[in-house]
């Protein structure tokens, strides 16, 4: 019996049986090898099954009108929710979830809350709002400090248009937004850098400064800005991977599979950027590949797997490396070529003539750098039409803040503040539109095709996720003010920050409903394993970030409009809906944990003595 006991304790714990398990309970492609740095398709499968956020563990009803917003601090101790009740509320993030600061931002003329974002330190809180108004365009940033025993607000910035967002640069500063209308159809957004403290030190100390200026043409304009640290990683063969042989296994998982299930094979020209330069692979085409993938899959090139493969040995360079394999300079961009899925701009990522490094001719000091860290700035922005159907990348470096003594004086004797004057000269912000030095170039532009209703960043800043509407294939948009259709169903398109090159998608799984004239933002996020995201159809889906499979959905009553994942605990997911009311989900195992755990903790009834009776 004992001998028997152990050979069927040693057939429960079998690889093969638990990888064709495995392959068979998720639907999983067989052109897909195990997760980098896992070991065990036992430990895998109990990871999805498990310890994945799956069941409904809360619900939480403290705002009385749609929920649009959650986001968790960087060390998961809070989380704050925004809604059309005017509301920011901040959270306790233990069990069972309680509220911990609330504030009503109505009384700041604001018609609702909209979006939140905690600093780095999770010491401070910067809320994004709308303005009163029935077709008002205009928002504000309110930053709050979070402390143990007040949350006290610290300064406001006005933020046009609205969903511009705000996101925060460092610790301490963080952007905001302003549109200047110059002419028919065209404009100018400008991009502040604000001290979120603004109480100086001295009366010469800047709390504000223009970064940068865009020039905007069809009515289109910057809006969602995000800040990513990108991760000091080099190429895969730098990285001490052998491109090649790489390359070698994947198309031999792929041809072994395809070969099996006797299906043509489509090849696409995929561009690889390995040994300093751009090469040609042909490669499978899993898109079109029915038989590979469940249309709700992330279907991912192979650029991405070496992406993935390679972030598995990370690689510190010299700094001047860093720069140079981030950012590959290639071809230039040309008016024609706005229309190719990848545009990239005329300028190399320079400090000279960018607005952020120019010095004040007057300054008699040197300020210091805010940040020596390296940043990306990420924006939606449109050139056909004025939907946003762009992902705009920015590089952010050597920032200072000059002290006000270098400022101009204006005619009657005043001391502006830096751009001050430009500011408030008129709504042409002090520049000729016909002079293109006048504006700041945008390093790299991704037309996506369609309307971007959402984006997020893994959490190393390598990959960007975006939420994309598709546009019909093959469509002429005539009219700037009258973009075409969108599709129903949401793609998720990966961008690697790396190469500046997509590669993933997923294809038609979560939809939406709203027309495009109306289209509001639907929020994902990632954590390190999985990714999800809310959607129109009342659910909130999860997948899994290697296998590209979907995991979970989350069930509402109404729109799904976020989703965030615990920073501290990949098993915690919160959605938010038009419902009004917040759901905790968490996984299997941490849910029964916390069942027994409140159990133990209940008190068991006193029975009464038959004198009492």
């Amino acid at each position: 019996m004992i001998f028997l006991s152990r050979h069927w304790r040693c057939i429960s714990h079998d690889e093969l049986l638990w990888k064709d398990l495995f392959y068979c309970k998720w639907k999983v492609s067989t052109t897909v090898a195990m997760a980098p740095g896992k070991s065990s398709w036992l430990s895998e499968y109990k990871r999805l099954y498990h310890h994945s956020p799956y069941v409904q563990s809360e619900v939480l009803r403290a705002h009385t009108d749609q929920v649009l917003h959650v986001a968790f601090s960087h060390s998961g101790e809070y989380f704050a929710t925004c809604s059309k009740d005017g509301f920011i509320k901040v959270w306790n993030s233990g069990y069972p979830a309680t509220v911990r600061y609330s504030e009503d931002m109505k009384s700041f003329c604001w018609k609702y809350t909209q979006f939140s974002q905690f600093n780095e330190s999770d010491t401070k809180l910067l809320v994004s709002g709308v303005h009163f108004g029935s077709h008002s365009t205009s928002g504000e940033i309110a930053v709050f400090s979070v402390d143990e025993d007040e949350f006290i607000i610290q300064c406001r910035v006005i933020n046009r248009p609205y969903d511009i967002f705000g996101t925060w640069y460092n610790d301490e500063y963080l952007f905001s937004g302003n549109l200047h209308w110059m002419g028919h159809l065209a404009s100018c957004s400008a991009l502040w850098l604000n001290r979120a403290s603004q109480v100086p030190e001295s009366e010469w100390e800047c709390v504000v400064k223009r970064i940068y200026k865009f020039f905007n043409v069809n009515a289109s304009s910057i809006r969602t800005i995000l800040v990513a640290t990108p991760p000091n990683v080099t190429t895969p063969s730098d990285a001490g991977l052998d491109v090649e042989k790489l390359e070698r296994e994947i198309k031999e998982e792929e041809s072994k599979s395809l070969v099996a299930l006797m299906n043509p094979v489509q090849l696409k020209e995929t561009r690889v950027f390995c040994e300093g330069s751009y090469r040609v692979r042909l490669v499978t085409d899993a898109a079109n590949d029915k038989t590979a993938m469940n249309s709700s899959d992330i279907v991912y090139d192979s650029n991405y797997r070496m992406a993935e493969g390679a972030s598995m040995f990370p690689v510190c360079p010299e700094p001047s490396e860093v720069s140079s394999c981030m950012h590959p300079n290639e071809t230039e961009l040309e008016e024609s070529s706005l229309d190719d899925t990848d545009v990239e701009s005329e300028s190399e990522f320079s400090a000279e003539d960018d607005s952020a490094a120019r010095r004040v001719e007057l300054e008699l000091e040197e300020a210091p750098v805010l940040d020596s860290r390296e940043k990306l700035l990420i924006f939606t922005t449109g050139f056909k039409t004025y939907t946003p159907h762009q992902v705009g990348v920015k590089l952010v470096k050597n920032v200072r803040m000059e002290k006000t003594h270098a400022c101009s004086i204006s005619e009657v004797g005043v001391r502006l503040l830096p751009n001050d004057g430009e500011e408030h000269g008129g709504h042409s912000v002090g520049v000729n539109a016909d002079d293109p030095t006048n504006f700041d170039n945008i390093d790299h532009l991704i037309d996506l095709h369609g309307h971007i209703i959402g984006m997020a960043l893994s959490p190393d800043h390598r990959f960007l996720y975006v939420n994309i509407r598709k546009w019909p294939d093959g469509c002429v948009i005539e009219n700037p003010l009258d973009p075409p259709p969108i599709a129903q169903e949401i793609d998720i398109c990966v961008i690697d920050l790396f190469t500046m090159r997509q590669v993933g998608t997923m294809h038609r799984s979560h939809k939406a409903f709203t027309p495009n004239n109306e289209c509001f933002f639907i929020f994902l996020d990632v954590c390190d394993e999985y990714v999800a995201s809310g959607a129109e159809n009342k659910f909130g889906y999860m997948w899994d970030r290697h296998y590209g499979i979907c995991v979970a959905k989350f069930a509402h009553a109404d729109v799904v409009n976020c989703v965030a994942f615990h920073t501290a605990n990949r098993e915690v997911l919160l959605t938010v809906s038009d419902d009004c009311t917040i759901k905790v989900w968490r996984s299997r195992h941490l849910h029964k944990k916390i069942q027994e755990g409140h159990h133990l903790t209940q008190k068991p009834k006193r029975k009464r003595s038959s004198a009492e009776s």
